[in-house]
C-alpha cells in the first residue's frame, strides 16, 4: 500500500481550505507516479501535482493537489475525518 494515512494538522487543514490540497504520509519508497495512481484509483479524483518531502520524524509526506474544486474535502469526508 503506497498511501499510509492522511496527515491532519493545522497547516494541512489550511492547505485543504485554501489550495484544495491533501497531505498524506506515504511509504518511503513511493514515487510520485505510484502515489498519483493510488490516489486516482482509490478515490476517483484527478490529481494535478504531487510534492514529496521527508519529515523530521523520518516519514515521507506527499502534498497532493487536485483538479476538481472540492475533491480534497470529499476525500477526507469519505475517510471520516471531516
Amino acid at each position: 500500500m503506497t498511501l499510509a494515512h492522511p496527515l491532519v494538522t493545522e497547516k494541512a487543514m489550511v492547505l485543504l481550505e485554501n489550495s484544495n490540497q491533501l497531505s498524506f504520509i506515504v511509504e518511503k519508497e513511493a514515487r510520485k507516479a505510484s502515489i498519483k495512481a493510488a490516489m486516482e484509483k482509490n478515490f476517483g479524483k484527478k490529481v494535478v501535482s504531487i510534492n514529496t518531502m521527508m519529515t523530521s520524524k523520518g516519514n515521507k509526506k506527499a502534498v497532493i493537489t487536485f483538479e476538481e474544486k472540492n475533491a480534497a474535502e470529499e476525500i477526507l469526508s469519505q475517510l471520516g475525518i471531516v
